[in-house]
């Protein structure tokens, strides 16, 4: 029958946690035997129960093991501290390196700013000259790359707003023009307006005797 799988975490059964506690502290009792007699290994076990029962297991003296275990560790602390202390040196050292270099530049800025020229010989200030020269010319070039994209831009979209401008042209000629009003309506409208006038004309009031009117 295929062994499954034990989750690692604590068992909660008190009588199933003490009998795999029994079992697993034999086998590891008997691989730290197996170990030292096939290795010629030192070796030294100690296991306290949850009780707090004591069980171990030292294939020669354990007190001399422990001892030997505290020497190791104290000198592998000092190792540690040594490999540190030289760490720290080290870090020193670039620090100090870095702030070198920091001053360097920070000299060279302000000479090219045009401070602190008056300890620079002839030789330096041709080469701070050459330097200028170059910045001027990278910075010439950097400025034409950005009018020519700038232009390019400007074309394109140049080129966009002629297409629209065409097609509105279009819509508006392919636009159905408004009819003019017909002959008809306009007599009609006329004889409107007269008639109007003459209802105004003959709707006056005289006062007096008629007159007499040649037709």
């Amino acid at each position: 029958m295929v062994r499954g799988k034990v989750q690692m975490k604590r068992i909660e059964n008190l009588s199933s946690r003490q009998v795999t506690f029994s079992k697993r502290r034999n086998g590891l009792l008997k691989k730290a035997n197996e170990l030292s007699v096939l290795c010629d290994a030192e070796v030294a076990l100690i296991i306290f129960s949850q009780k707090g029962r004591l069980y171990d297991f030292a294939s020669s003296n354990m007190q001399k093991t422990i001892e030997r275990y505290h020497e190791r560790a104290r000198e592998t602390m000092v190792d540690n501290s040594t490999e540190l202390q030289q760490y720290m040196e080290h870090l020193k050292h670039e620090t100090a390196n870095m702030a070198k270099k920091i001053e360097i530049l920070e000299v060279s800025k302000r000479k090219l700013m045009g401070q602190g020229l008056g300890s620079c010989s002839m030789d330096e200030l041709q080469e701070i000259d050459s330097k200028l020269e170059r910045s001027l010319e990278n910075i010439r070039a950097r400025k034409a790359q950005l009018f020519k994209d700038e232009i390019e831009s400007l074309k394109a979209r140049q080129c966009l707003l002629l297409e629209e401008n065409a097609n509105l042209r279009e819509k508006c000629r392919l636009m159905p023009t408004p009819s003019a009003t017909p002959p008809t309506q306009r007599k009609e409208r006329g004889n409107c307006s007269k008639n109007a006038q003459n209802s105004e004309v003959e709707t006056e009031l005289f006062i007096g005797l008629p007159v007499m009117r040649c037709s």
